[in-house]
């Protein structure tokens, strides 16, 4: 490890994926809860010879060698851990002191500690009790998608009726000459992979994404009891909710449902791209309802929440990640969590090709409510859309925003002839006060002209 990179590390301090330690002759047992908690979560790196705050205490070199084989006969003790994690050891020479890293990397089992669960939040190393947390854990380290579960009794019957042939129109109206188009009802299940046979079993027949997709209500909650969709709105008062909506239908309806709400509770300020009007409310909604529908954890018993209120727009799933933290565009490499459903909300346009929501998000939340996405990745998933502080209901727009609102007005104006605030205001979805200022700014720059009173004033084209 370069110098440079050990200095970086010392700086930023402890983390889910770092732990410091002093160690005299042997390390203690502490060290040996965090290869378990390592193990079970994303992996890490252990710095012995590092205290706390990440001042270098070092190791006699001549202990380094001993340490390294007292951690492997510890880990391949069957008294202490149930299986052996994988250990790698670098031994980093800085500033004339020894310090002796060990990195664990990521695996696929479950490990246990003198028969206890460990797992790593933030640069804890904590002890997991509850069945519901083990399991959690166990489901992050399965490597199959538990969308793919097929359930041999589950027949056509059993899915919302007409909800296929809705579907198959959608799909055709966006892309004419889509396959579905020619396909009957089995005949689509199977192409988009609602139909399957695990090659393994032998079993065959409609999946957990069939039932979530296009189930009955009844049938959705008996594939996942635990799904639901929480959607509330606040005004102002964080204990209590202006209008919510709990969802529990399959997740066609629910998209439609969860859009709905979203529309009924967020402006739609006007936003030019180029000439062309663009719906900054309907892709930023998009974007957040198919993505905490798409990409979660069915069978986690974590509900989904969807939340507005005066902090802005945000959305919370349970996930299975193998990555822990903030996303970023510069960092981001998508991982779909359920490759079915997400392949079929793409079809009908429910959301587009994967890493594009991020990328939507990037680009047009500040226009929405006046800053950018915040998007953390974890067993729960969080994207949020803060809002700006100070940021008007009827006037969410600033910077080249208002531009492009001024810009709107003065096309509309010209278009029209002759217009009233109230007449920019319901045509650009801006309240009748926000209308009138910008027209008024037109005025003064003499590109219209006005007549009437306060009442009855009208605005006139002066090209």
């Amino acid at each position: 490890m370069e110098h440079s990179v050990f200095e970086d590390i010392l700086r930023r301090g402890e983390s889910t994926t770092i732990e410091f330690k002093r160690c005299g002759s042997r390390p203690e047992r502490d060290s040996l809860e965090t290869i378990c908690s390592f193990a079970n979560r994303n992996g890490g790196s252990l710095f012995l010879g590092v205290t706390d705050s990440g001042e270098i205490q070092g190791i006699p070199y001549q202990n380094l060698l001993e340490i390294e084989r007292n951690l492997i006969n510890c880990t391949c003790n069957p008294d202490l851990f149930n299986m052996p994690p994988s250990l790698e050891f670098e031994q980093i020479e800085y500033g004339g002191q020894w310090v002796l890293r060990v990195w664990v990397p990521p695996t696929q089992g479950v490990y246990r500690f003198k028969g206890r669960v460990y797992d790593r939040l933030a640069d804890a190393d904590i002890v997991l009790k509850a069945d519901t947390q083990i399991a959690s854990l166990y489901l992050r380290k399965y490597s199959i998608f538990t969308e793919q579960h097929i359930f041999p009794h589950l027949r056509i019957e059993d899915l919302e009726p007409g909800l296929i042939d809705k579907c198959r129109q959608i799909a055709s109206s966006r892309r004419p000459g889509h396959p579905w188009a020619e396909m009957d009802d089995m005949e689509l299940l199977r192409s988009a992979q609602l139909y399957t046979r695990d090659i393994e079993t032998g079993a065959e027949g409609l999946n957990r994404a069939a039932a979530l997709l296009l189930g009955r209500r009844e049938v959705v909650l008996a594939a996942c009891p635990a799904y639901k969709t929480d959607a509330v709105f606040r005004e102002r008062q964080a204990d209590r909710y202006d209008d919510r909506e709990t969802v529990r239908d399959n997740l066609v309806t629910a998209y439609g449902t969860l859009r709905d709400f979203c529309a009924k509770h967020l402006l739609d300020p006007f936003y030019l791209e180029g000439d062309r009007r663009v719906s900054v409310r309907d892709i930023v909604v998009r974007e957040m309802v198919s993505n905490t529908l798409i990409h979660r954890e069915f069978t986690s018993p974590f509900p989904a929440k969807l939340i507005i209120d005066e902090s802005g727009f945000r959305t919370e799933n349970a996930s299975r990640a193998l990555f822990e933290g903030r996303l970023t565009l510069s960092d981001f490499n998508p991982m779909p969590k359920n490759p079915i459903i997400a392949s079929f909300f793409t079809q009908i346009g429910y959301a587009e090709e994967l890493g594009s929501g991020l990328r939507n998000l990037e680009k047009y939340s500040k226009a929405l409510l006046g800053a950018d996405p915040v998007l953390s990745e974890g067993d729960v998933f969080v994207a949020q859309i803060p809002r700006k502080k100070g940021l008007a209901e009827g006037d969410r727009a600033s910077g080249a925003l208002k531009e492009n609102t001024r810009l709107a007005v003065l096309a509309l104006l010209e278009e029209r002839g002759a217009l009233s605030a109230g007449d920019v205001a319901a045509e650009l979805h801006i309240t009748s006060k926000t209308a009138a200022k910008y027209l008024k700014g037109l005025a003064s720059d003499g590109l219209a002209e006005t007549d009437g009173n306060v009442r009855t004033r009208r605005y006139f084209w002066a090209g």
